[in-house]
Parts: structure tokens; sequence; C-alpha cells
């Protein structure tokens, strides 16, 4: 009860300019003002803890360090109650009667003075606090300070330019806020509502929680611990807490940083890739926190996209923040935390590809999609992605791996490019024409089966100097890296007769080809498609045409043709060498034949969209040979 008369104080200018902002427009969500009271609350009890190591004579000196939420949701009133360090007269106008001038602030430059830091100190009472307004028709604060010489004190206001202090009694130490809700906010009071904000955005409030009386159950901020703290079992339930998930993560990265910027990260690889199963593009879920403080649990930029499967927290005691913890207020600072986490989360990679090759290669079949897309995406961390791919080679064994960094050790002196090939699976790779050359000459050749791969090889174009390469581009000279180590082959062709039966060929086929060539690069099969480019393979070539067939207008026929392609016959091979011969004694059936030739190329090459005709033709080729 008062028994002395109320001081009445006007709001300094600055302060009303702020309170109507903070009421109308500073903050969207309404409930942060559960998160701004508590914060400030939590900061108060840090500062008497840490009053407690130098000062013996503490004022209610048995009292638990803990914050006390209580409601009542039939009157419509909250109460916040802390056993901090409570606030003087003079402080209570410091604090709430000016703006951007906390007590927490004041106590940190006085530490700063004294050569010491302590950033759980810093707060943002000032004017958080003011985002109770946005809620309440009327506050008051009571407050007792720490020391034994104090008075218990009032500090009252509904928000409309003035406040009143008076003299009260009975007060504990620290401070108890108790406002009234509005009408349209009374659900605000319901405890679960509460609980529900508090879980939210102050689960890592390292003071025990009182909701109502019965205890909140927090959670330590185990990124701000010393990895040797902490045990396995503890970040397990963290990341289960944190991510909202079932499984087990399959590792984590906790590490802390001073420069640039001073952060506290505690990142987690999950066990499941849930886009792999269906269910949509995975949202990002790494959050970013204040010293403890939930800032924004999606913050725009703090991680490239293609990391947006990795959970976790990012807390950095240098955020400059607007007069709202909603928004940043610098974003080359978010720009230079990105930097800063996804490179060391991409060296933490390496260091697990190296040292725990089992633990990152399962890691691989379940994300590696999302490193093939930073590659595609991110040019700042390109080659740091690129020696973190993995894929199939001729060299390797069924389902297992290789990288680039090992391909190119184990290359023949004067290989200059890296050779890939792009199929549905390791058979059909394997049994294509486009393979046979290097096989035979022992050249390995990675495997890509999945569409994004050869997206990845064109972005990149080369790897320690190395160019990419398809294997069915045309111009590359493996005789120049390895000889043929196949020696039972058949006579070839003469060259005369080569030449003519490719032009032969090629005026048969007229504009379906724009080049007949033969080719030393065929083993097995009678003939193949190259392409010029020797970036833009068959399988980008069929994706641009559909890519085209889609555009609107134009003429939808003209589009769907096949363009001409490069064709080169195997002069070695008995099929290409009774050609040789059948189109002097039977021309219409040497048509047909090169018809079929190339048709089937165009299936090997992944080409031939619609085989009907090809069918058709080949009934017609059965049925004159069955015939002689």
């Amino acid at each position: 009860m008062s028994t002395h008369t109320p001081e009445r104080h006007e709001f300094k200018a600055e302060v009303k300019q702020v309170l109507d902002i903070v009421v109308h427009s500073l903050y969207t969500d309404k409930e942060i003002f559960v998160r701004e009271l508590i914060s400030n609350a939590s900061d108060a009890t840090e500062k008497l803890r840490h009053t407690q190591l130098s000062e013996k004579d503490i004022f209610d000196a048995d009292l638990d360090l803990e914050i006390q939420v209580t409601s009542d949701e039939e009157a419509g009133t909250i109460t916040i109650q802390d056993f901090g360090i409570g606030m003087t007269h003079g402080e209570l106008i410091e604090n709430l009667g000016t703006i951007a001038h906390s007590g927490s602030k004041a106590f940190l430059n006085a530490l700063k003075a004294g050569g010491e830091r302590n950033e759980n100190l810093i707060g943002q009472f000032g004017v958080g606090f003011y985002s109770v307004f946005m809620v309440a028709d009327s506050v008051k604060v009571y407050t007792r300070t720490w020391q034994l010489e104090g008075e218990c004190l009032c500090w009252s206001s509904n928000g409309d330019g003035s406040y009143e202090i008076e003299q009260v009694e009975g007060e504990r130490r620290g401070t108890r806020i108790v406002f009234t809700l509005k009408d349209e906010y009374k659900d605000f009071s319901k405890k679960d509502t509460l609980e529900g904000i508090i879980k939210r955005y102050s689960s890592f409030v390292q003071f025990p929680i009182k909701v109502d009386g019965d205890e909140f159950k927090t959670v330590q901020a185990l990124w701000l611990k010393g990895k040797d703290d902490i045990t396995d079992e503890e970040y397990k339930a963290f990341y289960k807490f944190q991510a909202n998930a079932f499984d087990d993560p399959r590792f984590w990265l906790h590490f802390a940083a001073d420069a640039p910027i001073s952060i506290n990260t505690l990142l987690f690889a999950p066990t499941e890739n849930m886009e792999g199963f269906g269910f949509g593009r995975m949202e990002p879920g790494v959050a970013l926190y204040c010293r403890k403080v939930l800032i924004d649990s999606d913050p725009k930029g703090l991680l490239p996209d293609w990391l947006r499967f990795l959970r976790g927290v990012v807390d950095s005691a240098d955020l400059p923040l607007n007069i709202s913890r909603e928004s940043m207020q610098d974003s080359a600072l978010i720009q230079k935390l990105n930097k800063v986490i996804t490179k060391r989360f991409l060296k933490a990679l390496e260091e697990k590809a190296k040292n725990e090759p089992e633990v990152f290669n399962d890691f691989w079949k379940s994300f590696g999609i999302f490193l093939k897309e930073g590659v595609t995406t991110d040019f700042t961390h390109r080659d740091q992605l690129l020696k973190l791919l993995r894929y199939e080679s001729s060299y390797t064994e069924v389902g297992s791996t290789t990288s680039f960094s090992d391909y190119l050790s184990r290359a023949p002196e004067g290989q200059k490019e890296i050779y890939y090939l792009y199929g549905a699976s390791r058979s059909a790779i394997e049994t294509g024409p486009y393979f046979e050359a290097f096989k035979a000459r022992n050249v390995e050749v990675l495997y890509l089966y999945e569409p994004i791969d050869e997206f990845v090889m064109n972005h990149a174009r080369a790897f320690e100097e190395k160019s990419f390469i398809s294997a069915d581009a045309d111009g590359i000279d493996l005789e120049a890296i390895a000889p043929e180590t196949d020696t039972d082959k058949e006579d070839a062709l003469a060259a005369d007769a080569v030449e003519g039966l490719c032009a032969f060929i090629k005026e048969k086929l007229g504009k379906d080809v724009s080049e007949v060539a033969a080719s030393d690069r065929l083993v097995g099969s009678p003939a193949m498609i190259v392409n010029g480019d020797k970036m833009m393979t068959t399988q980008m070539r069929k994706m641009m045409k559909a890519m085209q067939q889609q555009q609107p207008g134009g003429d939808a026929s003209a589009m769907g043709a096949e363009p001409p392609v490069k064709l080169q016959i195997n002069p070695r091979h008995m099929l290409v060498k009774n050609l040789a011969n059948l189109r002097g004694s039977d021309e219409a059936l040497a048509g047909l034949i090169i018809e079929q030739l190339l048709d089937n190329a165009r299936v090997a090459a992944g080409l031939l969209e619609d085989p009907s005709a090809m069918i058709q033709r080949n009934y017609k080729i059965l049925e004159q040979l069955s015939s002689k």
C-alpha cells in the first residue's frame, strides 16, 4: 500500500515518440512483449548474480534466482517478477523515463571501464519494456533495489505521455511488473498461451521460470557451453528440442569465433532428407539469437539456401539491433555471418570426409543433392563444395564413390580433362557406345545419374584447372592419353571406302545430320552421335528442347523436330563394312539400315522420344532380309 503522494513525471519527447512507434508499428507480433519482459528479468537477475560476487550485503539474500509469471484470465492481468538487482528511484527515471539509456547498458559500460566484459548483462530494457503498451491499458512496475538501504517503489503509467512514481511497502528484492490487458488481447493471460510464447522465445533463459506456480521446462543454451562439458546425449536431446525432430542427428558442429564477428554456433545435420521422401521443400532451420534471446526463427540470408537442411542455433552478442529485436539493422553483418558459418561447416565436412569417411559417405547419400545445388548457385563457396562432391566411376565398385581429387591422382600423365557420362544407371552407361573407347584405354570416367549433375559440371567447368568434359563430346583425343589396350580388332575399311560410305550416309540422311565421319573411339558399336560443344551434353540438349517446346507461340511442330546431329561410324564394325558393300548391291535396303543406324544412335544418346517410326522401319528391314 502506498503511504506517500505520487510524483508525476512527463516522458521526455523522444520517449513519447517511441511509445507511439511501439504501440502502432514497431512490432509485427504482439506476443513479443513476453519475450522482452522475460529477457529484461533475466538481465536483471544476471546482474544480481554478478553483484553477489563482489558484494556481501545483499537485501533478501535468501531469495532464489528465478522468474515468476502469473496470470489471471478472468481479470485479464499478467505479472512478471524477478528477484534480480532491482532499481532505485533514480534508476527508475533513467531506465523507464529515458529512451536508449537502460540500466543494463550503463552497467556494461561500468564493467568495461573496469577491464571486464560480461555480454550476458547486455539488455535493451529501455526499449523492449515499452512493448508491453501494445497490449496493456495500464502498467505498474514494483521494484526494490538489492542495497540494504533502499526503498520500495512503484512506477505506473498508461502510456499516455506521463508516469508516476510513489513509495510502497512490502516489496521483495527485484522487479515485479503488473499490467492489465486490453480487451482484444485478453487471450494472452491464458496459461497455455503464455507457455507457448515462452517456449518459442525464451526456452534458453538461464534462470528457472515458473508459470502460475508450475516450473516451466527451460533448456540449457548448449551453444554457450564448452564442448568438453556436453555429452552426446545432451547434444541429441537439444537437437530434438530445437528442431522439433524425432530422429537423432548424423553429426553436429559446435564452435565459437571472435573474428571477424563474435558468434557461438551449434549446427546439426539431420538423419533424414525429408525432401527426398517427397515432403516438399525443407524450410531453413537455423535460428538467430542474441544472448540467448530469439531474434528470428527464420532469418533471411543467414545461411545460403542450399544449406536449408541444417538445424541449430547461431548466437551473436555483436548484433546491432534496431530498436526492435525483430529486425536487423545491418544486412552486411548477416552476410558476414553467412560467410563465416558456411566456410566453417564446409571445413567440418572436409574433415569428416578425411577422418570419418563412412560417416561422410552416409551423409552424402542423403544430402549430397544439396551440395550439388550449392555448386550451381553459390560461386563464393564453389571451390570448397567441389572438393566434397562424390560420384561412382569406372574405377569404383557399384555403390562406392570417388572424389575429383582421387580421380586426378589416378589419371595418366598428360590427361588434362575430367571425363564423365550421364545415364539412367551404371549398366546403361557401361553398355553404351560412349564408354567403349575409355574402357579400351583404361581411362577413368565418372558416372552421373541425376539431372542436376550435368548442371554441376557445366557451372563448375573445371577442378584444379582440369576441365569437365562429357565423354560423348566430339574432338576427344584419347590416343594422346593412353593407347588402346584391346589389340584383337577387326580390320577396318580402307580410307577411300570409309570416305565414300560417309558421303553416302550423309546423302541419305540429309538434314538429319550435320556431318558424318569415321571414329577410332568406337569399339563394339557401329555408330554414335557426338556433341560439337564439349559442355553441351546430349542430355542437356534434350532438356533444352523440352523447354523450347513449352515456350508460348511459334511453330510447335518445328520446335519439336529433331535438330541435326554429328554422326560417327566405326569402320572396324562388321555392320559398317557390310553396309559399304550393300550400298552398291541394294541401295534401298542400305538406306533403310542407315536410317535405323541413326535412330539406334539417337536411342543410345537419349535423344529419341518417339520410337514408332523406328519400329516400323525395323520391321521393313527384317521383312526384306527374311525374303533373301
